[in-house]
């Protein structure tokens, strides 16, 4: 990347740059001219200069400029006129100078615009740059850095050198063009007048900039406070369980206390400086004004100087100020953008940045297929210089698995990342079936081999997405635009390619289906739910399917089949052992084991209009309750729950299980609760503010009558919620239709999750065994329907959050496994990637998958070393060396060797 950054501007927007040139110079023009209109104004229409009386009509109206005194006085004519009387001759000059202004005006839009574009392809074309060389670092840079401070730079801290390249070369121009025009004309007006207005503009020019050196500075380490502000903040989200379990939070807080602190100073004493600038900037500009009136008066009382140059002089001083402040402001500018961009450059300047050609587009690379993986004389040194694998050469054939066995600190784990070419080694090579993998490009390594490590990273989508990452390695089809779409689309290309973005249609089809050795999406679904099988990953989905809801298309198939399930469950549930396990929807019936905001409502809300936990506040749910007199009802119930709900869990810690299990208010909200509770007792239902009626009137939405058992909800009560059903349901707003769906046991309820549309229900309260028993029919029903493939597959669009992190460590391992066994690469390389499951867990899986991958090869990296007898070679690592190879029987027969040593070791510690 170019080190400075008028190199990077003028090597990619020179031409640009010399476009809008033109532009400025013919802007002067019509500025000029503009100026020197209002003098022709005054002097001769308005004073009646060139006519004899004032209804002559001598006067031409002509276009000249006059030269100064010191160049000889004389007028360039260009335009010789013809004949106006004095009135029409005014109405003409002041139309011309109208047209100036509107031509001027035009002009500086486009200029303005050409900058606009201009500034934000160079910074796309920037912000691009930057991402891709976080692509091409070297993984140990990323130990190095902080992922919050890269986004802040590419984000934030770029956006001014974007503005600022379009203002770079054609601001000073224009501006200086302004300046040096209204310096000039102020000079042919008259000489003196002319040599004040120049002093004052340098100096100026002088005394401000040397006043920002300072600002500079402190600009300076405003952006790295900032920037190390970003970093901390992130650490600390990141940290947060160990602030918590450590009891640091106060520690924390002085340390941002003290960040924040620094920054205020620094900020405080940029903006004292500012302001003082912008003071001493504007007296300078007025003080010009003072001697205009002074001299320029006294020259136009001794008759040396006119009265409509005078005027013209001071309008045109009135423009000078601005420019020549904005060209103080562009260098301040142009000296802080410039310390930017050379910080943002540093902190992405790294050694052995990976080559662009490492990263390059190939459609279709020879992969390695057979032979044999070859590691010869392979060594890493860590940035000390030591050694964390030494000279370590080992060779098997494609089909092998192996096992890579050592304690704490032996390597394993680098050498691992360096056989998947995701650390470069310091010498020796990695060859696979002939190719080098330490030369080869990504196109060859990521496809030719799999590497899930100990604490794999899923991306922010769904299951099913996280799965088919490693299948988009490059546009497989291109995607078909028609009509505007298609012209859209070319605008798009042109501008990425202006910009030096990539070129490559995100819209296009970039699986490859062929890699995972299938042929369409059916089969590719089939694929995948094979491998997540394989993966042990079937129970957490089948799970994650039944409590997601499900988008589907009224009258489908998919619809069809849960409708089905539905009736089947419907019919189990009549025999006599299954009767009492769940209370099914009935519009005629109160569901007790439903809670009280259900049973109202009789469907499930669409978004939050109908939550929960805005019920009561909801202006037609007031108005259902206030018309079938619940209101009230409501209200003592909620504040009996209140008086309820301090008795029991006054006493209680926070966190304890009660609370979760029973209460309808928080720890932090018991001293609110409270204290409506006293204001009840002191004024009655009647008088507390409508805040305090809101709480207590949702506090009965959340009752569950054979869960809580408090005895406040009686047949009476009941009932009368059944009138409320039913007036919702009637008088619902046509504007509210769509939050919210009714149960109604002949539809499909999408906004419902998959279990509840087919329960059609809820599962009683207090039945032993209950929620296992209605399970397993579950299950049982899915399975004779052959539905449980469906369940799976809205298993599989199920959002895993960041980083994973609504899936447990395990689940994430899992479905990390999974999406390498689905592109069917060479060779697999896992790095402790089952160490986060219980044992158990580590040898099912651990069969699973040799015996999926069985015929290709697999370097497996193992957290217990008894586990290396299910391989067919066992490579011992100790401090970075390879200190045994062999079979599993052979090192093991070996008394005192290394692998008894490990064995040995792991039992002790165990």
């Amino acid at each position: 990347m170019e080190r400075s950054l008028f190199g990077f501007i003028l090597k990619y927007s020179r031409k640009e740059q010399l476009l809008i040139v033109p532009l400025v110079v013919l802007s002067m023009v019509f500025y000029y001219a503009s100026l020197d209109l209002p003098k022709m104004i005054i002097n001769q229409p308005i004073q009646g200069h060139g006519f004899a009386s004032p209804d002559a009509t001598a006067a031409f109206l002509r276009l000249h400029f006059s030269l100064p005194d010191f160049l000889g006085g004389a007028q360039l004519n260009l335009f010789d006129g013809f004949a106006l009387e004095r009135t029409s001759y005014l109405i003409a000059l002041t139309l011309t100078f109208l047209a100036l202004i509107i031509i001027s005006g035009l002009i500086k839009l486009r200029i303005n615009t050409m900058k606009g574009w201009m500034g934000e392809r160079m910074l796309r074309r920037l912000r691009y740059y930057l991402f891709d060389h976080i692509l091409r670092f070297p993984l140990p840079t990323f130990r190095r850095v902080k992922s919050a401070e890269m986004a802040t730079m590419i984000k934030d801290e770029v956006e001014p050198m974007g503005g600022f390249v379009g203002e770079a070369i054609i601001t000073p121009l224009y501006l200086g063009g302004q300046a040096l025009t209204a310096l000039f004309f102020i000079l042919f007006q008259h000489i003196y007048l002319g040599l004040v207005a120049f002093a004052m503009v340098v100096l100026q020019a002088v005394i401000i900039p040397k006043m920002r050196l300072r600002l500079l500075a402190l600009s300076k380490e405003r952006q790295i406070a900032a920037r190390q502000l970003a970093g901390r903040v992130a650490e600390s989200v990141d940290g947060v369980i160990e602030i918590h379990a450590h009891d640091t939070a106060n520690y924390e807080r002085a340390e941002m206390s003290a960040r924040l602190g620094r920054l205020f100073r620094i900020r405080f004493e940029y903006y004292q400086r500012k302001f003082m600038i912008k003071f001493l900037n504007n007296l300078l500009s007025q003080i010009t004004p003072f001697l205009f009136y002074l001299v320029g008066g006294y020259l136009a009382i001794v008759g040396r100087l006119d009265i409509g140059a005078l005027v013209a002089v001071i309008a045109a001083y009135k423009d000078l100020p601005g420019p020549v402040k904005e060209l103080i402001d562009w260098d301040q500018e142009r000296m802080d953008t410039s310390i930017k961009y050379a910080q943002v450059i540093e902190q992405f300047s790294v050694d052995d940045l990976a080559p662009e050609s490492q990263l390059e587009l190939i459609d279709a690379p020879e992969l390695p297929v057979q032979g044999s993986l070859r590691v010869h004389n392979l060594s890493l040194l860590d940035e000390s210089g030591s050694k964390i694998i030494d000279s370590v050469t080992f060779e098997f054939p494609l089909e092998a698995h192996v096992a890579i066995v050592g304690s704490g600190g032996a390597g394993a784990g680098e050498l691992a990342m360096l056989m998947a070419r995701l650390l470069v080694p310091s010498s020796g090579g990695v060859e696979m079936g002939g190719v080098d993998l330490t030369r080869a490009p990504e196109a060859v390594t990521g496809r030719a081999t799999g590497y899930v490590g100990a604490v794999a990273y899923l991306f922010p989508i769904s299951v099913r997405d996280n799965l088919l990452y490693g299948l988009k390695h490059r546009p497989v089809c291109e995607a078909v635009y028609e009509g505007e779409d298609q012209r859209t689309f070319e605008r798009r290309m042109r501008e990425a390619v202006r910009a030096g973005n990539c070129t490559l249609d995100i819209e296009a089809q970039w699986l490859d289906y062929a890699a995972a050795g299938v042929a369409d999406d059916k089969a590719m679904e089939k694929r995948i739910l094979e491998i997540v099988r394989t993966v042990d990953l079937e129970e957490t989905l089948f799970e994650i399917g039944l409590r997601s809801a499900v988008e589907t298309q009224s009258g489908s198939h998919q619809e069809q089949s849960i409708l089905r399930a539905r009736e089947t469950m419907r019919a189990r549930l009549r025999q006599p052992e299954l009767m009492e396990l769940v209370e099914q929807f009935d519009v005629s019936r109160y569901n007790r084991n439903a809670t009280m905001a259900e049973n109202l409502l009789f469907g499930t809300p669409v978004g939050k209009v109908f939550n929960s936990e805005n019920l009561a506040m909801h202006p037609y749910v007031r108005e259902v309750l206030d018309k079938t007199g619940l209101t009230e009802d409501l209200l003592r119930v909620g504040h009996k729950l209140a008086e309820t709900m301090l008795e029991l869990f006054s006493d209680l810690p926070p966190g304890h299980e009660l609370f979760e299990r029973f209460s309808f208010i928080a720890y932090d909200d018991l001293p609110q609760v409270k204290d409506i509770v006293t204001r009840v007792t002191a004024t009655g239902l009647d008088r507390i503010p409508e805040p305090d009626r809101n709480l207590l009137l949702g506090l009965p939405f959340k009752m569950v009558v054979t869960k809580h058992r408090l005895g406040l909800i009686d047949e009476d009560l009941e009932g009368r919620i059944l009138q409320a059903r039913h007036y919702f349901a009637s008088n619902l707003p046509p504007a509210l239709h769509d939050a919210i769906e009714f149960f109604d046991v002949e539809k499909f309820n999408s906004a419902a999750s998959l279990q509840d549309n087919i329960l059609f229900g809820k599962i009683a309260t207090g039945q032993a065994g209950g929620t296992s028993k209605i399970g397993e029919l579950l299950r049982r029903i899915l399975d004779e329907l052959e539905l449980r493939d469906m369940v799976l597959t809205v298993g599989l669009d199920f959002q895993v959050g960041t980083g994973g992190s609504r899936l447990s460590p395990p689940d994430r391992q899992k479905v990390a496994l999974a999406r390498a066994l689905l592109k069917q690469p060479t060779l697999l390389i896992l790095d402790q990637t089952t160490a986060v499951l219980d044992p158990q867990a580590q040898n099912r899986l651990l069969q699973s998958v040799l015996q999926s991958r069985k015929g290709r090869a697999v370097v497996w990296v193992l957290n217990r070393v008894e586990q290396a007898k299910q391989f067919e070679q066992v490579l011992v690592l100790e401090r970075g060396r390879l200190v045994d190879q062999g079979s599993y029987a052979q090192l093991a027969a070996r008394d005192g060797g290394p692998l008894n040593l490990l064995l040995n070791a792991g039992k002790q510690s165990a």
